[in-house]
């Protein structure tokens, strides 16, 4: 069908079709979720009834846009390829990102160098929008990204006064459900291997296995707290750490299934057995939970959804073309519930 013009329809007449503005289309277009059931029908009916085709190269450039986006990971590599966290929200952010015509590009930043390069490629504007995955709280990037007006969203919260739209999930709930359930089967000399604690949800497992304790009655034995970098070497320190600090613990809590794993190895080699002498919980409930021996209690973090709430929540920024911190408006904060998954090793 020809637009009024005589030649192919356009975006305004689609709009005027569907009885919506401009932008609106845009958003149904770009595979935005923020219309309604009802206003993306009428859109998608104006768009078939005129047989209007957008053109992706035209209005790339006309709106000066890329139509890819960056998953940026501020971590060396190998850990990216040793930690099921960051395959879980890959795969999340490309099953949301299947359903539109963006391109995804995977871009580590965990060396000084590489963080050089991509502020350099970031301020080309090379990219419509950037997905930041494990920022530590005096990451400059999100600062970066500001500056540039670059659409973005982070996974897990930098501070309580985040200034980025955010994805996170319920990290203090998670800390208080470990550490409840360990108290419901018994323990009481609960030890907690924490993350790294210039990561905002770290502290705030932290503040929920304290929380959890004192509700109970118990008082917090600092001792028992040994911070560690959600790796499994950093478990294997931390572990050997608490039990000579405190060899009468009969609960460990640990801040990922990672450090669990490392955990485990040096209770073993101690000759304490897990459940028997010493119960055991991880953080994330990934595959190497399922597949320990025994199988590991662990508290789950929905993280393919997190990656996924991640994608809407940018690519409502990218249909706006403006940063949310340009409009002025609140940012949009989203924390996702966590559930404890009782196994074996508890």
């Amino acid at each position: 069908m020809r637009g009024r013009s005589g030649g192919r329809p356009t975006l305004e007449e689609v709009a005027a079709r569907a009885g919506v503005g401009r932008g609106t289309v845009s958003r149904v277009i770009n595979g935005s979720p923020r219309v309604s059931d009802a206003t993306r029908a009428a859109v998608e009916a104006a768009v078939a009834e005129l047989g209007y085709v957008p053109n992706t190269a035209a209005r790339a450039l006309a709106a000066n846009r890329t139509d890819a986006i960056a998953l940026v990971v501020p971590e060396p590599e190998t850990r990216f390829f040793a930690e099921p966290y960051f395959s879980d929200m890959l795969r999340g952010v490309g099953a949301a990102l299947s359903d539109t015509e963006m391109q995804l590009l995977l871009i580590f930043a965990g060396s000084d160098r590489e963080r050089q390069r991509l502020a350099q490629y970031l301020a080309a504007h090379r990219v419509d929008g950037v997905l930041l995955v494990s920022v530590h709280a005096d990451d400059p990037l999100p600062d970066l990204l500001s500056q540039l007006e670059i659409p973005a969203v982070i996974s897990g919260r930098r501070s309580a006064d985040e200034t980025l739209p955010s994805v996170d999930s319920d990290n203090y709930g998670g800390g208080r459900f470990a550490v409840e359930h360990l108290l419901s089967q018994g323990r009481r000399t609960i030890a907690h291997l924490a993350g790294r604690l210039d990561v905002f949800g770290a502290q705030r497992r932290v503040d929920g296995y304290r929380a959890a304790l004192r509700d109970a009655g118990h008082e917090v034995d600092e001792r028992l707290i040994v911070p560690g970098d959600f790796t499994e070497e950093g478990g294997r320190r931390g572990m050997a750490e608490l039990l000579a600090r405190c060899p009468n613990l009969d609960a460990v809590f640990a801040g990922s299934d990672v450090m669990a794993a490392g955990a485990r190895q040096v209770l073993r080699e101690a000759g304490r057995r897990i459940p028997e002498d010493v119960a055991l919980v991880g953080y994330d409930d990934s595959a190497i939970a399922r597949h320990m021996d025994p199988p590991l209690t662990s508290v789950r973090q929905p993280i393919e959804e997190m990656g996924r709430a991640m994608l809407d929540l940018l690519m409502d920024e990218i249909a706006d073309r403006r940063p949310a911190v340009s409009r002025g408006l609140e940012r949009r904060q989203v924390v996702l519930p966590t559930e404890l998954v009782a196994r074996a090793s508890s």
